[in-house]
């Protein structure tokens, strides 16, 4: 497959008509239509824009090697844990005091503010 062949197949993959994709990456429907029928080559620039803006796998892209788009967090708290590199049983926590009812919340933290901090 060549890359203007995986380029139109994240686009079809992300649903975007080719406009919406060229939109996406700073260019014109026509240069994204003459990529993928591979009239034009992908430039180092569009490729990193694809990538950027898709979430798209470079070697995927370039050389057609691995998973299409990059693994993402699927929620902020994902993102929380993977960032500070917290366990399943941090995220729980955390998950669970993020469902507390806001004054429950306000209790927690005046109880930790007392007992667990220095002013």
């Amino acid at each position: 497959m060549t890359q203007g062949e995986r380029v139109r197949e994240i686009r079809k993959a992300l649903g975007l008509t080719l406009e919406e994709f060229g939109e996406k990456v700073g260019v014109k429907k026509q240069t994204v239509s003459r990529i993928e029928n591979g009239v034009n080559n992908i430039t180092d620039q569009m490729s990193i824009s694809i990538c950027r803006e898709f979430n798209v796998n470079y070697d995927y892209l370039i050389y057609g090697d691995g998973d299409m788009f990059d693994s993402l967090p699927q929620t902020i708290l994902d993102e929380l844990c993977q960032q500070y590199d917290l366990d399943d049983l941090d995220r729980k926590i955390l998950d669970l005091y993020v469902s507390f009812p806001k004054e429950l919340r306000d209790t927690i933290k005046n109880y930790i503010r007392d007992h667990f901090t220095k002013d």
